[in-house]
């Protein structure tokens, strides 16, 4: 990822920039970067190579953009907290490589001084949604339309969060987690399962995602036996953790059991949520 605001390069002599684009004399635009008419990239900004950035494009103050992404039309990157306690003091968004950020989508920087706001990379987010302050997105995920995320969130890698869900605040998605549509995240959500209903529910495993990560046989059915010990055997929470990693564990399971181990909010149930 890219380190920003330390030896600040001018833009590349191989960058492409339109006539109507603003770009602050210390900006970074790295090589072969092509920026859109009437973009506008502020000081203190560094956008690495070959990114593209569409027309009306808004990069603001202290956002860092590695190599290799596309910024659809009407996004803003960078942008002040939506939070009440922000004092405009300096922060920071951190974004990796090769991300697709589709149109008019926007994600705020920190709101504590010198926190950041951090996205992986070969994550697909799409349109009309937005990231909050100090969350932590992992790598290759995918966003769907009109997803919020708010503050302090943090989603793990290759998890899937369907159109409209609302993820509430210090929320957790686990890795490869699939959350349905229009889907209310209001407790943490361990990796590898599948959810829905308007209080996020966990409805078995998520099969195609699994086996679209190349998980073999062997792997998805110790996450089978996982998911029946959680939520269907009667156990409670530390009994079934327990069970869990006395069955033939692999990295997968013990990274189930951590992530409900650490969770601060409590984990969703199967018939409702509720905290443990």
């Amino acid at each position: 990822m890219t380190e920003p605001y330390h030896g600040i390069v001018p833009v590349d002599s191989s960058a492409i920039i339109a006539t109507t684009a603003r770009i602050h004399p210390d900006a970074s635009i790295g090589p072969r970067t092509r920026i859109g008419e009437f973009c506008i990239v502020e000081q203190d900004v560094v956008i690495g190579a070959d990114c593209i950035l569409e027309p009306y494009v808004f990069v603001k103050r202290w956002t860092s953009v590695g190599n290799s992404n596309e910024i659809s039309a009407g996004t803003v990157l960078g942008t002040d907290p939506l939070d009440k306690n922000f004092k405009g003091d300096r922060s920071y968004l951190k974004i990796g490589n090769g991300n697709k950020i589709r149109e008019h989508y926007t994600i705020s920087r920190g709101t504590q001084p010198e926190s950041v706001t951090t996205i992986g990379d070969g994550n697909y987010i799409m349109t009309s949604g937005h990231i909050a302050h100090n969350s932590t997105i992992g790598s290759h995920t995918v966003i769907a339309s009109c997803a919020l995320i708010a503050g302090h969130v943090e989603v793990e890698d290759r998890a899937f969060i369907s159109g409209g869900v609302v993820v509430h605040q210090f929320s957790k998605v686990g890795k490869l987690a699939m959350i349905g549509g229009n889907t209310r995240v209001n407790l943490d959500v361990p990796p590898f399962f599948l959810y829905s209903g308007f209080d996020v529910t966990p409805m078995g495993i998520n099969a195609v995602g699994l086996k679209r990560a190349g998980f073999s046989l062997a792997q998805v059915t110790r996450l089978k036996k996982a998911y029946n010990l959680l939520y269907r055997a009667g156990l409670k929470l530390e009994d079934a953790l327990g069970r869990i990693e006395s069955e033939p564990a692999d990295e997968n399971t013990l990274h189930l059991v951590a992530f409900i181990r650490r969770s601060q909010r409590g984990i969703c149930r199967e018939r409702g949520c509720h905290r443990r």
